[in-house]
């Protein structure tokens, strides 16, 4: 069985940076990817998806330091659903993409303030190394 996502897209706010009990950082932030199409009358429809990710470790500190509204990046990782109890009793669900990978796609020197030039762009825990380019 796979389950794997390949997404492209924009960051809506910068990363929400926190720490699990046993003190691993994550970081969480959402993205938006488009689609447009024709409708049935000609029309051009653009429909905007959005989808909540989330990362940890040394690559939740890579997005913490240089990922911002609006930069373009490109997400590979996994789904997962996850459920709780409001505080209501009602069970709540969400659906996040868990990143083992991440590109930043847009022009070096858009950093947030304080961090250092873009050491390594992407992380990859798999194997270690940086995406040098997006696979298509």
């Amino acid at each position: 069985m796979v389950n794997k996502v390949i997404l492209i897209g924009r960051l809506g706010k910068d990363p929400e940076i926190r720490y699990l009990p046993d003190g691993t950082m994550n970081t969480n932030f959402r993205i938006a990817t488009d689609e447009s199409y024709k409708d049935k009358n000609g029309e051009k429809v653009q429909k905007t998806e959005w989808h909540q990710i989330v990362t940890y470790r040394k690559l939740a500190e890579i997005c913490g330091n240089y990922l911002v509204k609006g930069k373009l990046v490109f997400i590979e990782g996994r789904i997962q659903t996850r459920s709780w109890d409001d505080k209501d009793g009602v069970k709540r669900y969400t659906t996040e993409i868990i990143a083992n990978n991440m590109q930043m796609l847009d022009s070096k020197g858009q950093a947030k303030a304080g961090a250092d030039a873009s050491p390594e762009a992407s992380y990859a825990p798999n194997n270690g190394t940086p995406l040098e380019d997006v696979p298509f």
